[in-house]
């Protein structure tokens, strides 16, 4: 099938979808569309096209030499917890979860979706143009509760999706012609990558999270807004001579060598699209400058985000283990000539079920389909995995390995 026709059916499949990744598929859907218009895409099962020749195996590029600051941890597997979970009556459930099976790592919210710092900071620095709740009263006690039970905390910190900086500083945002600020279909506003006031804010946040005893930073939403290429004419915002995808790399280089030294590992979510696909230049995501650039990264390659077609299968989230193969298999290609610079890859799965796909196009998500995916990636030589569920209800029963 035609990759645009499958994309168009991505989008349509998607419109109805639920959850904070699950809108990240809905808005890459029409970046990948937009992509698809002006240049070369290819096939789900043809060779993966980059436009750039790719360093020769093994060479490391001037300038971007990485180490891991934790090379003796353990492979992670870990589950997605939000800011109201990990400071309320919903942690006990949670920690107990992971105490009693192969988890060892859970993924706290500390700058949510709407761009709110989720515990109470003093940092002027911070607070200056950030804003903080209270979702985590005592982030301290938190911090200690998961030393105790020796799980590895990740801090999930989105980036230029931030509604919140954007109201209260409209000049890093993008401005409509008539001096408002620009918002998405669901009234999201996102904050200017080109802008080093907000690479700075974000990398303080991170750099207080690492003294606070996390041990790996998680950048999410690294992009610019879906759609932008259309949009970018008659927007008012300021920006430098580098293109999007630089600006966007130029970042995650950025918060790299910011944290690296900090001991702390950084890593990347990304639309699982995109290591199937060549570089999303309207939103600013290349797959493999961003992967060249961080310890970890994260393709978000759930079962319910691609469309017939994909890996050879009709229904997609109806092939847990098939799906999940070919997007490793796409991963994998993508990423065999980084040589030195190869991150550690460590996907999210699913572990929801995506209703909204309709009669015959989805299956109830539990033991059975969890483990199926874990089983694609350990048979693509992948041990290390994190679960999404948006309101962190994880399937009973599952066999972690």
């Amino acid at each position: 099938m035609d990759i645009i026709v499958s994309a168009f059916m991505l989008l349509y499949s998607l419109l109805t979808g639920q959850g904070e990744h699950n809108a990240d598929a809905k808005q890459l859907a029409v970046a990948y569309l937009n992509a698809a218009a002006g240049e070369t895409i290819v096939k789900p099962d043809a060779p993966i096209v980059t436009g750039e020749e790719p360093p020769a195996p093994g060479e490391v590029v001037p300038g971007q030499m990485k180490k891991d600051p934790q090379p003796e941890t353990p492979p992670i597997k870990g589950i997605y917890v939000t800011a109201h979970s990990a400071g309320g009556s919903r942690m006990e459930s949670l920690l107990k979860l992971v105490d009693d099976t192969a988890l060892n790592s859970m993924v706290i919210d500390v700058k949510d979706d709407n761009g709110y710092i989720t515990y109470p900071t003093t940092t002027p620095e911070l607070l200056e143009i950030g804003t903080a709740k209270k979702y985590i009263s005592d982030i301290a006690a938190l911090m200690d509760t998961l030393k105790k039970h020796e799980i590895y905390p990740i801090a999930r910190i989105v980036v230029f999706k931030d509604t919140v900086l954007a109201v209260k500083k409209p000049e890093l945002s993008f401005l409509k012609p008539d001096g408002t600020i620009w918002k998405n279909g669901r009234g999201e506003s996102f904050v200017n990558p080109y802008r080093q006031e907000v690479w700075e804010y974000n990398v303080a946040l991170a750099k207080e999270a690492t003294k606070l005893g996390f041990k790996e930073i998680q950048f999410d939403y690294v992009r610019f807004p879906e759609g932008f290429e259309n949009r970018a004419d008659s927007l008012t915002f300021n920006k430098t001579e580098q293109s999007r995808v630089d600006a966007v790399a130029g970042f995650v280089k950025y918060a790299r060598e910011q944290l690296e030294p900090l001991g702390v590992r950084v890593s990347v979510d990304i639309f699982g699209y995109a290591a199937s696909v060549p570089a999303a230049e309207g939103i600013g995501q290349d797959f493999v400058k961003i992967s060249n650039d961080v310890h970890v990264i994260s393709p978000m390659i759930y079962p319910s985000h691609y469309s017939t077609g994909w890996f050879d299968q009709k229904t997609p989230d109806r092939s847990p283990y098939e799906t999940i193969k070919g997007a490793m298999d796409d991963t994998h290609v993508k990423l065999k000539d980084t040589g030195e610079l190869k991150p550690i890859i460590r996907p999210w799965i699913q572990d929801f079920t995506a209703s909204w796909l309709g009669k015959g196009n989805y299956l109830k998500y539990g033991k059975a389909e969890v483990e199926a995916q874990i089983k694609a990636l350990k048979d693509t030589g992948v041990d290390e995995y994190l679960l999404w569920n948006a309101g962190n209800k994880y399937s009973s029963g599952v066999e972690y390995q």
